[in-house]
């Protein structure tokens, strides 16, 4: 399974990015998938997931501001982040969960800041 991540940027405090996050190869639409982050010295953290019938997660520190969704007719995730705050600047990476192993898309960096 590949994991392809897009969509980061330099956003303004308050402002909204959202993130898309393609998988291709042996990717079952049934399995749960994700975003996580991680800040500089921090250890990585869940931001949210979904599992296929639409169930959500959220991070509490996300909760209310971001919203995860996707598309299994096009293998694909989205994370949808309103009213930005610098403390949500991380690299953000894409998750999908099976019972043997984690895959995970290379990265985006998202940077809040004026």
């Amino acid at each position: 399974v590949q994991l392809q991540a897009s969509g980061g940027g330099l956003v303004q405090p308050g402002g909204s990015l959202r993130l898309s996050c393609v998988a291709s190869g042996s990717f079952r639409s049934d399995r749960i998938v994700g975003w996580y982050r991680q800040a500089p010295g921090k250890q990585r953290e869940l931001v949210a997931s979904i599992t296929r019938g639409g169930y959500t997660t959220y991070g509490e520190s996300v909760e209310g501001r971001f919203s995860i969704s996707r598309d299994n007719a096009k293998n694909t995730m989205y994370l949808q982040m309103n009213s930005l705050k610098p403390d949500d600047t991380a690299v953000y990476y894409c998750n999908y969960r099976t019972p043997f192993r984690d895959y995970w898309g290379q990265g985006t960096l998202v940077t809040v800041s004026s």
